[in-house]
């Protein structure tokens, strides 16, 4: 705690979602919202936390983002950094190893290959640090194919369909499905959603934690 006495409330932490709060989806922080973060960095501790790896969210808040930030956590906290200090990581593939990753892999190539969509572009599975990530369009396609798919899949639920294919296919995986954003949906080992992240501050002795999020659909 020593760090940040000189806050005005250091014994407080306001922790943000990137994709739709700090920023549009996939879009740069404005000069505004950095201004009003800055400004908010007197009076408490603050951090930012969502499903992205540390790279894509570099590119929506700035390269000097975890020194900027009191914490950053990437992939919900499986990659962390305190005052610019990587912590311990986890792994997504050691934890479910090689077998079975191959085959939920080639159930979700098989069921998007199956899918009948106006449109599919590519990286259809992103793979991270301690998850996946799931597009059935493509996380290639353009920010308007984007919004089209949005508005396609609230009509005729692709990703809800596709989630319940997975949970009925791999019971006893012990997996996550969190439909999020416009256009994918994220897979982990439950437990390791954007909770995880507190694992890394319950030691700092924050009596108020704060969340500032903008939608998970599951």
């Amino acid at each position: 705690m020593a760090e940040w006495q000189v806050r005005e409330h250091p014994d407080t932490i306001v922790l943000f979602d990137v994709d739709g709060t700090l920023t549009p989806a996939r879009r740069k922080i404005t000069p505004e919202i950095a201004e009003i973060l800055k400004i908010l960095k007197k009076k408490v501790v603050v951090g930012f936390v969502g499903g992205s790896d540390i790279a894509k969210q570099q590119e929506q808040l700035g390269q000097n983002a975890i020194n900027e930030f009191d914490f950053a956590f990437s992939e919900n906290g499986l990659t962390a950094y305190r005052l610019g200090k990587q912590l311990a990581s986890q792994s997504f593939i050691d934890w479910i190893g090689e077998e079975k990753y191959s085959k939920l892999a080639n159930f979700i190539l098989k069921y998007i290959a199956d899918l009948d969509l106006p449109k599919k572009r590519g990286t259809f599975i992103e793979f991270r640090n301690g998850m996946i990530n799931v597009s059935p369009i493509g996380r290639n396609c353009s920010m308007e194919e984007r919004n089209e798919f949005e508005a396609y899949d609230k009509i005729h639920n692709i990703r809800p369909k596709f989630v319940q294919a997975l949970k009925d296919a791999f019971p006893d995986y012990s997996l996550t499905f969190s439909i999020g954003g416009q256009i994918s949906f994220d897979v982990f080992p439950t437990g390791w959603d954007k909770t995880y992240c507190l694992d890394h501050i319950e030691s700092e002795g924050f009596k108020k934690i704060h969340f500032f999020g903008d939608k998970t659909y599951e």
